[in-house]
C-alpha cells in the first residue's frame, strides 16, 4: 500500500532525517520568505521535525502541525500554543478533525507532492484559511534516475499542482531548480534512501544495481514549486 510505504520510510529514518534533508530545509527558508503580514495562527502540514517551525520569526498565538510519521512528530519542538497531530492530510478523519477551524495562514513544505486527491484536500483546505503558502517537490526531481530506471516518478507534476492549486485559490508560482553535489556516489545514494524526497519508489536488486552502475552525475536534481494562493471559497468574499 502506498500511503503505508511513506509513512513507514519516514518512521524508519525519522532520526536521520535532519541529516539527510538539505534541499528540504533551503526550499522551508525561501517558502517562509513570500508569507506576509506575520500569521499569528498557523496550520502546517508535513510538519515533520519542525524547519517551518524553527525559521518562524514572528510571535505566534497557536500553531497546528500535522505530519503522517509519529517518529517524526515525536522530532518536532514543543511549546506553548503548540499541538502536534498525526493525520494523513487526505483522510476523512483529517477534515473530520479541523473541519470546524479558521487560521490566519495554511503552510506546507516538501509534502503536498504526496497527496492521492490533491484536486479534494485543497478544496476543503481553501475553507480553513483565506491564505496558502506551499513549495513542493514535482515530477520532474530526481529526473536522471527516472531516465536510467525508466521509472515514472511517483510524486505529482508540476502541471498537476497548478491545475489543483487554481481551481481553490488565486495563485501565483514559481519553479525552482536546484543541484545537490556528493562526494561519492554512495553517499549520493544514501541521501535518496534517508532523505524521504523519494519515499514511494522501490527498486528491485537488478535494477538498484543498474542504476547504480550507469548513474554517472555526481550531483541529483530537484525541481521545486512556490505557491502563493488566496482562497476562492465564498467564506472569504
Amino acid at each position: 500500500m502506498i500511503l503505508m510505504s511513506i509513512k513507514n520510510q519516514f518512521n524508519t529514518y525519522a532520526k536521520d532525517y535532519d541529516k539527510h534533508n538539505i534541499i528540504q530545509k533551503i526550499i522551508a527558508k525561501s517558502l517562509l520568505k513570500d508569507v506576509i503580514n506575520e500569521p499569528k495562527n498557523i496550520l502546517e502540514l508535513g510538519c515533520g521535525s519542525g524547519q517551518i517551525f524553527k525559521n518562524i520569526s514572528w510571535n505566534l498565538s497557536s500553531y497546528e502541525g500535522v505530519d503522517l510519521a509519529p517518529n517524526m512528530c515525536e522530532l518536532h519542538p514543543r511549546e506553548k500554543n503548540i499541538n502536534i497531530s498525526c493525520f494523513d492530510f487526505d483522510s476523512k478523519k483529517f477534515k473530520e478533525h479541523f473541519k470546524n477551524s479558521h487560521y490566519d495562514a495554511i503552510i506546507s513544505s516538501s509534502a503536498l507532492q504526496w497527496s492521492k486527491d490533491l484536486d479534494s484536500l485543497l478544496a476543503f483546505l481553501a475553507t480553513l484559511s483565506r491564505y496558502f503558502y506551499a513549495c513542493a517537490f514535482t515530477s520532474n526531481t530526481f529526473k536522471k534516475i527516472q531516465d536510467i530506471t525508466m521509472q515514472k516518478s511517483p510524486i505529482l507534476s508540476k502541471d498537476e499542482l497548478k491545475k489543483s492549486f487554481s481551481k481553490y485559490f488565486k495563485v501565483s508560482f514559481e519553479e525552482h531548480s536546484y543541484n545537490l553535489h556528493f562526494e561519492n556516489k554512495k553517499e549520493m545514494f544514501r541521501y535518496i534512501k534517508k532523505s524521504g524526497v523519494n519515499a514511494k519508489s522501490k527498486l528491485d536488486f537488478t535494477s538498484a544495481k543498474h542504476l547504480y552502475e550507469n548513474y554517472k552525475q555526481d550531483f541529483l536534481e530537484f525541481e521545486v514549486l512556490f505557491i502563493k494562493g488566496k482562497s476562492k471559497s465564498k467564506i472569504f468574499i
